[in-house]
């Protein structure tokens, strides 16, 4: 139905778009959005072949415009420049952590860009990003990575929309892909007494029981300090996580280098503390006795470690350290604590898993969830059901509760 034009000699309500076909052939809408910063009117404008075309176009604007969801006039960015300019100078330090970020330039760089970079943000739809997926999916990537993706730009795009750059973010509609969570498998008891044996031999081999007696995550481990023991009160603070921040080129590429590490104008990079996950990851835990022993054991051999460094030692309190006494990094402690796996004769584990483990012998225990949520430093409920998972001693142990009730002679 033809657009119902208004009477001659009249004049267009206030906020009304105007429409007309200009000598180029096409026609042409304006509207009037607001007010720009520096006090001229917004006018924004929209042309197309069809009157009904522009019609379209200008009701959107006018329905934008009437909604409250107006973007920035003159802010224009392509979503490739927009993720550019978010990563390097929004989502950094010390708004996000190291690995957070390394995990935002993944996606960023290898994904996001060469899949939907050349997109206006603002024209950018839904089903574009779906496709983007379904492509992701036929190359065999892992459900994660496309998590990762997706995480990514729905975080990016809320704060374009934030910032006025878009008047809506098409994350809002596309929904996260499916996730396959890895089952998992925390060590035996067995297994775990095998475990504190072989590390009892190892120089630092106390940090994985410490690992397997408290929960805590590998970051929280590797940040621990000496002041935040207390051998009286057989505690420990869990203040700081340490992780290693990925260095960045500092020659715009002109290296020639792949990796920014490689990049001899090398900057931001090493070993960071940061705070814990969250708040609640800020928490004092209780050392069983055997660990306040085998602590002790592992300060007093560290002092004569920095007795017979020197001047060489760093003057850091890092409860577990290099022989220089600086800090060790996360890559090495991995690869330390699958050699020690090999060792013990235990079957290959994520070092992650043994918080897994730990949870899972708090529900052995029968601990309160409560009490479990606060040792394990999680700030929601679910994490419950994601973490405690029953192990065979207490399948058994029902099993054999089981046969003595329907078994056993009256």
């Amino acid at each position: 139905m033809p657009r119902k034009r208004r009477p001659e000699g009249t004049r267009a309500p206030n906020g009304t778009g105007s429409i007309y076909k200009g000598k180029d052939g096409y026609w042409h809408g304006r509207v009037t959005m607001g007010t720009r910063d520096d006090g001229r009117p917004d006018r924004r404008h929209v042309q197309g072949k069809t009157e009904a075309d522009v019609t379209r176009k200008v009701r959107e604007l006018e329905r934008q415009r009437d909604s409250g969801n107006v973007s920035k006039a003159g802010n224009r960015w392509r979503l490739g420049k927009w993720l550019e300019h978010w990563h390097e100078h929004i989502a950094v330090s010390p708004n996000v952590r190291p690995k957070t970020w390394s995990y935002y330039h993944t996606a960023v760089v290898h994904y996001l860009i060469p899949g939907l970079g050349a997109h206006w943000m603002e024209r950018l739809q839904p089903d574009h990003v779906e496709r983007l997926y379904s492509k992701l999916r036929s190359e065999g990537k892992k459900s994660s990575t496309i998590q990762q993706v997706h995480r990514t730009l729905r975080t990016a795009l809320n704060e374009a929309c934030r910032r006025g750059y878009i008047a809506k973010s098409p994350m809002d509609v596309v929904k996260a892909p499916p996730s396959e969570e890895r089952e998992i498998e925390p060590l035996t008891v067995k297994e775990t007494q095998r475990i504190f044996e072989e590390a009892g031999k190892r120089r630092n081999g106390v940090r994985f029981i410490v690992a397997l007696a408290l929960g805590i995550r590998q970051g929280e481990a590797l940040a621990m300090r000496w002041r935040y023991v207390d051998f009286d009160a057989g505690t420990v603070r869990i203040r700081k996580a340490l992780q290693r921040r990925t260095w960045q080129h500092g020659c715009r590429g002109a290296c020639g280098r792949k990796r920014g590490a490689e990049c001899p104008k090398r900057h931001g990079g090493g070993l960071v503390e940061v705070d814990t996950k969250s708040t609640s990851g800020k928490r004092k835990i209780g050392l069983p006795e055997p660990l306040v022993r085998a602590l002790k054991v592992h300060k007093m051999a560290q002092d004569r470690e920095r007795a017979e460094a020197g001047t060489e030692w760093a003057g850091e309190d890092w409860v577990f350290a290099q022989p220089n006494g600086r800090p060790i990094d996360p890559r090495r402690d991995y690869d330390e604590w699958l050699d020690l796996l090999d060792s013990a004769g235990v079957r290959e584990a994520r070092l992650h898993d043994a918080r897994h483990t730990m949870a899972t012998m708090l529900l052995v225990l029968r601990i309160p969830s409560k009490t479990v949520m606060t040792v394990m430093g999680w700030s929601q409920e679910s994490m419950l059901k994601r973490y405690q998972h029953v192990p065979q001693e207490v399948l058994d142990e029902v099993a054999a509760d089981v046969g003595k009730l329907l078994w056993t002679n009256n």
